[in-house]
């Protein structure tokens, strides 16, 4: 029986288009009975004909942009954007062709106050996660005009598997939790081990009442990483 369970693991994991590190790493979360519920789901949802973001080969971005053995910093987001071209796979980013987010501006405005770089003409932040910086949604994909509306559907079983292979297989990782979803989501994360930095959502609703501006969470990755040994990211868009 062993033996044909873990055919059956082979064949799906055959199948995942995922960076080989990442793949290694997740393939237990992979061939859960909650993906498989899913990937079902997912499939049923396109039968609907229903727009799905980010599109098919967009949903794993994250990994494939940052390979699991290059992962440094990790910022923590929740839903992909709903609009329609915005969602790239990248937490927090959009298509270069997209207008910037209120969210995002407020991450551009804080970064250039922290590091003097003027703000990008556009939210693509590509660059962050090829330097690996690993820009995770805990929910990685969304209907169209509907936000939340893949929330309970296993994502988040996914992403929560995700942080635990992080925090147990790296070491000096920089976690960024912005808003109370991302911190009670990362709550099990070892501080002795990483360093976790937390602020309210740079959304304008939170970041505007006070609590996001002026903590300077990109400097303080730098420091930690040179500390460590490992070098710092270049947070200027290209």
């Amino acid at each position: 029986m062993s033996e044909i369970v873990d055919t059956e693991k082979a064949a799906i994991l055959a199948r995942v288009q995922l960076e080989s590190g990442w793949k290694n790493a997740l393939a237990d979360a992979l061939t859960s009975e909650s993906m498989g519920s899913l990937r079902q789901f997912l499939t049923e949802q396109k039968k609907k004909e229903l727009v799905v973001f980010p599109p098919n080969n967009l949903i794993f971005n994250a990994f494939n942009t940052t390979p699991f053995d290059q992962v440094k910093v990790v910022i923590l987001g929740q839903d992909p954007y709903h609009g329609a071209r915005q969602a790239n796979g990248l937490a927090f980013s959009v298509q270069r062709s997209i207008p910037i987010p209120p969210s995002l501006r407020n991450i551009m405005h804080e970064l250039s106050t922290d590091l003097g770089i003027k703000p990008a003409g556009h939210g693509d932040l590509t660059s962050w996660a090829e330097q690996g910086v690993l820009l995770l949604n805990s929910v990685m994909t969304v209907v169209e005009g509907q936000p939340t509306s893949h929330q309970g559907r296993g994502w988040e079983e996914f992403t929560d598997h995700v942080i635990d292979v992080v925090n147990e297989q790296t070491n000096n990782t920089v976690f960024i939790l912005w808003g109370a979803y991302a911190q009670k989501k990362g709550q099990f994360i070892d501080r002795e081990r990483h360093l976790v930095l937390t602020a309210v959502h740079p959304s304008p609703l939170a970041a505007n009442r006070g609590g996001f501006f002026g903590l300077k969470p990109f400097s303080k990755t730098n420091q930690y990483l040179v500390q460590h040994g490992k070098s710092p990211i270049n947070w200027q868009l290209n």
